[in-house]
């Protein structure tokens, strides 16, 4: 098990981590190094974009000057500076890190930790344990760390991308601090490129190399407010230009010419973007409908995850304002089912705008909605005797069937009768809306609603039977 900055940890080891890399001078090779480690902060006035934490009224300015420092769980997208702010804790609290990932380490690496801070404790020595990727740690090994975050003998520093409200226990979570990072904004990452190229010694400011206009903005736009992603890509690009030289547009978009698109298909963003399709077609917003599927195709997402959803908005958002979208939207999963991609794309794409421009309506999602809750409420009402089949002579004695329509027996197609229990025969759950092929279904209802009459209680038809 190693400490933040790869030294291996050991039992009563005194003195705090909290110190800065080793000079050039005394590093092994330090152009293995990458840029984006080679400039990360040592200092809290270095970070960029996380002023609402460090900030003189930010929760985390206290402990970044002595102060007391709670265990608390950093959360917020890739390269914004969760490992960064762990160390600079660190620091401020001349306390030991050791830093561990969730997804390797377990149980038996929690309880060496401990062992550990135990014996450091014994030296009035505290032990800060940044554990990245804290979401990784199965309910069981979060549970270890229950009693000694809880005793105060660790001081824990999660830090995650996902939401910890679905990814920690709550027991856990009663007992850290929940503190969001921001996305780096591009003000800031326009700085940190300055950075990178003006510092000799951590940069590549020894070099000379000069970014245009156009290659600055293509780099802050396409790393996503990754600070970690848009350094890389720059020394990819820096990668066989001369020294002094201006690094050509070209090379720039050479690097990023494989963007990596945040995806997960089991976390947070899946759900937001997900809802953010559903809702722009429910909105109907095509132009944004289209520009969500490609951000969940493009990433990789099963293209079954927004055809099915398609199928449930064509049922609860057009419904019979439109019958024939649920037919689409279920053409189109067949198509990707038969097909696959890339070619899945266009029925998808076609779907998706048939949907968001066909006229809205929820009537049958809150018609099904009312029924569900009389179903609740009155439980097991008898089916009205017009309505059973009379299958048995006994049936027949019973008056099973007696007074039921043959609707098309009818010029109209209509009948007289209810055919709802008793107790709930006055129950309307679909009320049409004005959108759609909707005002003509309305027609048809009030027709038979007019034609339906109450009928005498004395002809039995809907008492129970013997």
């Amino acid at each position: 098990m190693q400490d933040l900055f790869g030294n291996p940890t050991e039992a009563g080891r005194s003195g705090g981590v909290g110190q800065h890399l080793p000079p050039a001078s005394e590093q092994a090779d330090q152009a293995a190094v990458p840029l984006a480690a080679r400039l990360r902060p040592t200092s809290w006035a270095d970070v960029l974009g996380q002023g609402h934490l460090l900030g003189e009224e930010g929760p985390l300015w206290s402990a970044l000057h002595g102060g007391r420092l709670p265990s608390i769980v950093l959360v917020g997208p890739p390269g914004t500076g969760k490992t960064t702010i762990a160390r600079l804790l660190a620091e401020a609290q001349s306390a030991h890190l050791v830093s561990m990932s969730a997804v390797s380490a377990g149980v038996g690496d929690v309880r060496r930790v401990v062992t550990e801070a135990g014996q450091r404790q014994r030296m009035a020595q505290r032990t800060l344990l940044f554990l990245d990727e804290i979401h990784h740690f199965t309910r069981t090994q979060q549970d270890a760390l229950l009693p000694h975050v809880e005793s105060g003998l660790l001081t824990l520093i999660g830090a995650t991308t996902e939401n910890p409200s679905f990814q920690l226990t709550g027991a856990l979570l009663s007992r850290l601090q929940v503190l969001d990072l921001r996305p780096l904004i591009a003000e800031d990452l326009s700085q940190l490129l300055d950075r990178a190229l003006s510092d000799s010694a951590r940069g590549i400011g020894s070099r000379r190399l000069r970014l245009d206009d156009s290659g600055r903005e293509l780099l802050v736009r396409r790393c996503g407010g990754d600070a970690r992603a848009m350094l890389n890509a720059l020394e990819r690009a820096a990668e066989g230009v001369a020294d002094g030289a201006e690094i050509p547009f070209a090379v720039v978009r050479q690097a990023l010419n494989s963007p990596h698109l945040l995806h997960d298909r089991a976390g947070d963003l899946h759900y937001q973007i997900l809802s953010a399709f559903i809702k722009s077609m429910r909105g109907s917003d095509p132009d944004a409908a289209v520009y969500w599927l490609a951000r969940l195709l493009e990433s990789g997402e099963d293209p079954l995850v927004p055809a099915r959803r398609m199928v449930i908005l064509a049922a609860e958002d057009v419904g019979l304002a439109d019958p024939q979208a649920l037919q689409i939207a279920v053409a189109a999963h067949q198509a990707v089912a038969a097909v696959g991609m890339p070619e899945g794309r266009l029925p998808l794409a076609e779907a998706a705008i048939f949907l968001a421009l066909a006229p809205k309506s929820n009537s049958a999602y809150r018609a099904y909605s009312l029924a569900a809750e009389d179903v609740a409420e009155h439980l097991q009402l008898p089916v009205p005797f017009h309505l059973r089949n009379a299958v048995t002579a006994r049936d027949r004695q019973r008056g099973f069937g007696q007074g039921y329509q043959y609707a098309h027996e009818d010029p109209a197609g209509l009948v007289d009768h209810d055919h709802l229990p008793a107790e709930i025969r006055d129950h309307r759950y679909y009320q049409p809306t004005d959108r759609g092929r909707e005002p003509e279904m309305r027609k048809r209802l009030d027709s038979s609603n007019a034609r339906r009459e109450v009928l005498d209680p004395s002809e039995g038809m809907n008492q129970q039977p013997n």
